[in-house]
C-alpha cells in the first residue's frame, strides 16, 4: 500500500474542519437536554438556537423555517412524506393533491421512497433528463396538472455535478399550485444556494458533506407550507422532529456552515482551478474518454470521467492501490452489477456507464494531489485496457486496416 494519499471523494464525504472540530470539542461541555428548563438545560438551547440562526442567515431563511434533522436523507424522506400523510392540514388530503414528480436522477433516498409510494398507490411521475443530466423542462410542463402535489428534483448531482435551475423549476411548478422541494446536499457550501432566490417551499442539506460532522443534517420548510413531520413524539424543533435533539452534533453543523461562508468565494474558485487541471491533464494522456455530467453548469468539485475498455471497480482499486480514493460510478461495490443509474439516465452506454469514476475535489486538495493522479492513472488504464476483452475504438480500426493490407 503506497504511503502517499489523495483523497478525492468529497462529494462521499468531507472531513471535519479543524475550527468545527474545536467547536464540537468545546460543546460536549453543553451536555444538559435542551429541553429542560434549567441552566444547564438553556445553555445547551442556546447553542443549538445559534447554530439555526447561522444557518438560517446563510441559506436566506427565517430561522423558524430551519428543521435539524438526522441528515439528508431524513430531510427528503420529511418532505416527501408530506404528499402521504393523512392529517387534515396536509395540502394532498386537502385539495386532492397527491401526485408526486421528480427525476431519474435523484439520490436513492428520493427514488426509493417514490417507488414505495407506487406500491401504496401514490402516483408518482418520474421525468427523463438530457444527455448531460439537466431536467427534461418540457416534460416537467407537460407531466404537472392540478392532482401534483410535490416535485422534488435534485439541485447539484452527487455523481456527475451537474447543477439544475431550480429557479426555473419552481417558477413552472408554482404555476400548477404544486410545492417545490429542491435537494441540495451536494449543492450547499460549493455554490450560492438562497432559498428566497430560488423560490423553493423545501430544501434538504446535510453537515458531513461541507466539513461537518455525520448524523446530523436539516430542512427548510417555508412558513405556512403544509408539513409532516416523519418523526413523532415529543416537541422538538416545534414538534416538526421529535427527539432529543442533537447537541453536538447541531453546534458543528452551525460551525460548519460559518466556515462555509466564509470561505467559499476563495474556495470555489481554487476548486475550478484544481477540476480544470485534472480535466484537462486525463484528456490530454488518455485516450478514449468521455467527460460525463453538463460542461457549462456544474459543481466546481466535481468530474465523472467514463473510460472505455476498463471497469470502473478495477479502476478505483489500482488507484487505491496508489493510496488515492475516489469513487466509481458503477454501483459493483455495493454488490450489483449494475451501473450508475445517473449515467443510464443520461443515455450513457452499457460499457461506459461500468467504466466511470467520480473524482470530487474539497479544501484540502492540492495542485500536487492532480500531478499524482495524473501520474499514476494512465499507465493504470493502459494495465486495465490490456487485460480487458473489448476492444478500443481505435485498436479495432488499426487491426481492420492490417487485414485488408
Amino acid at each position: 500500500m503506497n504511503s502517499r494519499k489523495v483523497y478525492m471523494d468529497y462529494n462521499a464525504t468531507t472531513p471535519l474542519h479543524p475550527m468545527v472540530k474545536e467547536e464540537i470539542i468545546s460543546g460536549f461541555e453543553f451536555f444538559g437536554n435542551p429541553s429542560s428548563m434549567h441552566e444547564v438545560g438553556r445553555q445547551a438551547k442556546e447553542r443549538i438556537e445559534k447554530a439555526r440562526e447561522l444557518t438560517a442567515d446563510f441559506i436566506g431563511a427565517q430561522p423558524n423555517e430551519v428543521i435539524f434533522t438526522g441528515g439528508g436523507s431524513e430531510s427528503n424522506n420529511t418532505v416527501l412524506n408530506i404528499t402521504a400523510c393523512s392529517d387534515s392540514f396536509c395540502r394532498g388530503c386537502e385539495k386532492g393533491r397527491h401526485e408526486v414528480i421528480t427525476t431519474a436522477v435523484e439520490h436513492p433516498s428520493v427514488l426509493n421512497t417514490v417507488n414505495h409510494f407506487k406500491q401504496t398507490g401514490i402516483p408518482v411521475h418520474i421525468l427523463k433528463v438530457d444527455s448531460t443530466g439537466k431536467v427534461d423542462i418540457t416534460q416537467l410542463r407537460e407531466a404537472l396538472t392540478e392532482k401534483t402535489a410535490l416535485v422534488s428534483v435534485i439541485m447539484a448531482n452527487n455523481e456527475i455535478g451537474t447543477i439544475n435551475d431550480i429557479k426555473s423549476i419552481s417558477k413552472i411548478v408554482h404555476e400548477k399550485g404544486a410545492l417545490m422541494h429542491a435537494d441540495a446536499v451536494q449543492a450547499l457550501g460549493k455554490i450560492p444556494v438562497n432559498v428566497r432566490d430560488l423560490e423553493v417551499d423545501y430544501l434538504s442539506f446535510s453537515a458531513h458533506k461541507i466539513y461537518g460532522p455525520k448524523g446530523i443534517g436539516g430542512l427548510y420548510a417555508k412558513n405556512r407550507n403544509p408539513y409532516c413531520p416523519l418523526i413523532l413524539g415529543g416537541h422538538q424543533e416545534n414538534g416538526r422532529r421529535a427527539g432529543t435533539q442533537n447537541t453536538i452534533g447541531i453546534i458543528g453543523l452551525g460551525k460548519a456552515i460559518e466556515m462555509a461562508k466564509l470561505e467559499i468565494e476563495e474556495r470555489t474558485k481554487i476548486l475550478l482551478k484544481l477540476r480544470t487541471q485534472l480535466k484537462t491533464g486525463i484528456e490530454n494522456l488518455i485516450p478514449e474518454i468521455h467527460i460525463n455530467g453538463n460542461q457549462e453548469d456544474f459543481l466546481p468539485n466535481t468530474l465523472n470521467v467514463s473510460f472505455r475498455g476498463a471497469e470502473g471497480e478495477a479502476i478505483l482499486l489500482y488507484l487505491d492501490l496508489d493510496g488515492i480514493a475516489v469513487s466509481t460510478g458503477s454501483a459493483c461495490a455495493s454488490g450489483s452489477l449494475d451501473p450508475s443509474h445517473v449515467l443510464l439516465a443520461t443515455k450513457t452506454d452499457l460499457e461506459l456507464a461500468h467504466g466511470s469514476i467520480r473524482f470530487s475535489l474539497g479544501r484540502e486538495s492540492t495542485k500536487e494531489d492532480v500531478d499524482y493522479v495524473l501520474e499514476k492513472l494512465p499507465p493504470i488504464i493502459k494495465r486495465i485496457r490490456s487485460m480487458s476483452t473489448i476492444k478500443l475504438k481505435g485498436e479495432m480500426q488499426e487491426k481492420t486496416k492490417e487485414t485488408t493490407k
